[in-house]
């Protein structure tokens, strides 16, 4: 980047605590965990609803760090580090951003619309390559603070942008504008998502076009409700399918698994082929294919070039590994700036010390090869990378940078080796650029297991958290619930995440599940809810502190502390207030005071209880008085034991509908991964978990013809059956089954028919565009675990704890 610090101060209008300014500045960060933060970097200590980066920057500066631009200095600080005020500090990044952005003057397309973003801006990465260096943003870098990272991410080689813009309300698109500043726009599909940010369509629309307001061109399909807000003055360059009078006129034509396109085009006639049938990939190829037109390409290289598109996946992805490593699935695309987002990822997956990076030729860096693969030798050695394989020609010339390296000119090559690299016990990243085929590497690492995954969104879980933080009092702790496996999702990536967002305490139910943790690295205080009498020495040599519930349980944790020769051992004492399952009754208070005056063996941490119906509004009174109990008999154990502990009885639902009863902390369970019982707050809150499987087989039955056990399902006619490999020992309830429940299918619901089996379950998909092959939705948004509970009259715990540990589980972040 290379900006000097006076020229910041100046573009962000900040005042600062120190004189010298002509520091060079040449990395911007918002991330308080990347390994890239250095004495060269500034910090934007952002400050939201519901966080506020201020509290890492004591830290930071341990690190090595000098300059912050703030909203405050923390207490204490000052003299320490080098401070940028601002009002804000996300008003301050924007505007270093536009500042930056203004000293390039090249083409910059700007991409906005509901759906198809990311892709679009992808393929024409793709397409335009061969042609430029391009700078585009990584990843699904659109938004308010992704964009200003994308556009800093500009540098004296590029000669072309491409950016994505999104947006979720109303007056978030100025900004955006004053930061990309596209020559070109795109308006991609225009759908429901961020509905609810909008009063009506009209002003989505008109927000979106905002990012257009003095570009050269602006290219769309021809719709006349969307042309009726575009500026006069604006030049238009539209297609369609439909309406013969846009700019560029395309007939379909679908020929087994891709679309034949005949385009007519100010008099010129030609056909192209793209490698896709659905819908969406064909008009997201029109975009791309009238940037091409409107930036002068070929009839003959658009042709060649749109028949090699390709699925985009925009995730990066943890996947189990062959003899216990983990692996990191970055394998479609490779640019300096996703790698420096894929090594920060890497830098949170602490499972092994031993890190492999496989990485291959990057391109479009904007860098000379030498330039270029300097950087890359500085972000590997930051990140402690222990060995690199390189694989490309160019990339292997320069494997003498980094340390430990092995290099293979093409991806065959590494196969052929494979057997005699040795991966065991490490975390693996594979980063590579889809000519490579890299797929074919994670599929030689990948723990061989059925199809049936449960991906886990770690940016929902980071979302569901801040909301939920967002209803608490300024001082009050939060513990989160991380037992049964993470309420299915997994408790290791979960707790991991939870301790980078400065949780208070992690929650399990039986002492081997904070065993676990404990042997994974996690270090965060755990209360262990449910501790056997047997789990107490194990309890005290990983450092639990286990819930003490009744004088029996309490004598026997004494007695070992006296063993051990303990002083102030945490424990955390369990009252009933009319869950009437743990706790000590109000009638048993005295002797447990009693107890505890005779003892120093342990400390008090904590005094808890249990809302029984804090979810169901007719029992309102019966919640009002267990709070009410908690507090009178909590208040006699502080006063006669002359202790000050911290005080916890809200649940989730709590949370939410007994905000007075927060006292000193509350427990957060399911509604971290996305699931409530109110019908407005399920709203704000995203889906964390997704099952989903693929389809074995499909067959055609006859009316009279069945499917499955004891014959269950009965054609009436014609049926297009599929079978998907996945059952009730992986937790699907066979209540869900013969016509109850259904799976989605490319957007569409396909009932399940007949009984479901151990480990296959049948769909009907007549009328269904599917193969086999084709991904199947278990659950996820539609249906959510919600409706299955509903249908089959339980609740969602039982549904999101009963997928079993056979399916696996891929974490990911957007």
């Amino acid at each position: 980047m290379g900006v000097i610090i006076k020229d910041i101060i100046q573009s962000i209008q900040a005042e600062t605590n120190f004189e010298k300014v002509s520091d060079l500045i040449d990395n911007v960060s918002i991330d308080s965990r990347s390994l890239q933060n250095n004495n060269k970097t500034l910090f934007f200590a952002l400050v939201g609803p519901h966080h506020d980066a201020h509290i890492y920057i004591e830290d930071l500066i341990t690190k090595g760090v000098h300059y912050f631009a703030v909203n405050y200095i923390p207490e204490g600080l000052n003299s320490r580090a080098n401070f940028l005020i601002v009002p804000n500090t996300l008003q301050a990044l924007q505007d270093f951003a536009a500042y930056y952005r203004s000293l390039f003057h090249f083409p910059i397309i700007g991409i906005t619309g509901s759906n198809g973003k990311t892709i679009v801006k992808e393929w024409l990465n793709f397409l335009l390559g061969p042609d430029y260096n391009i700078i585009r943003s990584p990843k699904s870098y659109n938004s308010q603070v992704g964009v200003p990272l994308s556009v800093i991410g500009i540098n004296t080689y590029h000669n072309f942008g491409i950016f994505e813009a999104g947006i979720s309300t109303v007056g978030e698109m100025v900004h955006l504008q004053k930061i990309i500043k596209p020559t070109i726009g795109i308006l991609t599909n225009i759908g429901s998502a961020h509905d609810e940010g909008f009063a009506d369509l009209s002003q989505k629309i008109k927000e979106k076009l905002k990012l257009f307001k003095d570009v050269e061109v602006l290219i769309l399909n021809k719709n006349k409700t969307i042309e009726a807000f575009i500026k006069s003055d604006t030049k238009i360059f539209t297609w369609s399918t439909q309406d013969k009078t846009a700019d560029v006129f395309i007939q379909k034509k679908v020929i087994d698994d891709h679309s034949e396109l005949s385009i007519t085009c100010k008099g010129l006639c030609f056909k192209i082929s793209i490698p896709f049938t659905d819908e969406a990939s064909i008009e997201n190829s029109m975009h791309c294919i009238l940037t091409m037109l409107y930036l002068k390409y070929s009839v003959e290289t658009i042709e060649e070039r749109v028949k090699e598109l390709f699925p985009v996946e925009m995730r990066l992805k943890v996947k189990n590994g062959i003899n216990n490593c983990t692996l990191i699935d970055d394998s479609y695309s490779s640019d300096f700036q996703s790698l420096k987002i894929a090594l920060d990822f890497l830098e949170s997956q602490k499972q092994h010390k031993k890190r492999t990076l496989i990485l291959s030729d990057i391109f479009q860096s904007g860098l000379t090869e030498e330039e270029l693969y300097s950087r890359v030798s500085h972000l590997i050695v930051s990140h402690k990378i222990n060995r690199v394989f390189c694989i490309g020609e160019t990339v292997s010339k320069f494997k003498n940078k980094f340390l430990n390296a092995i290099s293979f000119l093409t991806t065959e090559d590494f196969i052929k080796a494979f057997e005699n690299l040795h991966f065991i016990n490490e975390t693996v990243l594979i980063k590579g650029s889809r000519q490579f085929e890299f797929e074919n590497i994670v599929s030689l690492l990948e723990e061989k297991t059925h199809e049936t995954v449960l991906d886990i969104n770690l940016n929902a879980i980071s979302h569901n958290l801040n909301y939920f933080k967002s209803k608490l009092h300024p001082k009050t702790k939060l513990m989160i619930m991380v037992k049964a496996f993470g309420y299915g999702s997994g408790s290791y990536e979960i707790a991991k995440l939870l301790a980078h967002h400065k949780v208070d305490y992690l929650g399990v139910a039986f002492a081997d599940e904070g065993i676990e943790l404990r042997k994974a690295g996690i270090e965060l205080p755990i209360l262990v809810m449910n501790p056997e009498m047997t789990s107490f020495h194990s309890i005290i040599q990983y450092n639990l502190e286990p819930e003490i519930y009744n004088i029996r349980g309490l004598k026997a944790f004494l007695k070992i502390a006296d063993e051990k020769h303990l002083q102030d051992y945490p424990v955390h004492i369990k009252i009933n207030t009319g869950m009437n399952r743990l706790g000590f009754d109000t009638e048993i208070l005295p002797e447990l005071i009693s107890v505890l005056k005779q003892t120093k063996r342990i400390d008090i941490k904590s005094i808890m209880s249990h809302l029984a119906s804090s979810d169901v509004p007719g029992h309102r009174d019966f919640t009002l008085q267990q709070i009410a109990d908690f507090e009178r008999d909590s208040t006699t154990l502080m006063s006669e034991l002359n202790i000050k502990p911290i005080r916890h009885i809200c649940n989730t639902s709590g949370i939410s509908n007994y905000p007075q009863a927060q006292f000193d902390m509350v427990r957060l369970g399911i509604g971290l991964y996305g699931v409530s019982n109110e019908e407005d707050e399920q709203l704000k809150l995203e889906n964390v978990g997704t099952l989903k499987s693929v389809i074995s087989q499909i067959r055609v039955i006859e009316a009279g013809e069945s499917v499955g056990y004891v014959r269950r399902f009965m054609a009436d006619s014609t049926t297009k059956v599929a079978t998907i490999p996945i059952g009730y020992a992986d937790g699907i309830s066979r209540l869900w089954g013969n016509g109850v429940g259904y799976v989605t299918i490319n957007g569409k619901r396909a009932p399940i028919i007949g009984s479901i089996c151990m480990d296959m379950l049948m769909i009907n998909v007549t009328g269904i565009n599917c193969v086999e092959g084709s991904e199947v939705v278990i659950f996820g948004n539609d249906p959510s675990v919600i409706d299955i509970a509903k249908a089959t009259s339980t609740i969602p715990y039982e549904i999101l704890t009963s997928i079993s540990a056979r399916v696996k589980r891929v974490f990911y972040r957007e």
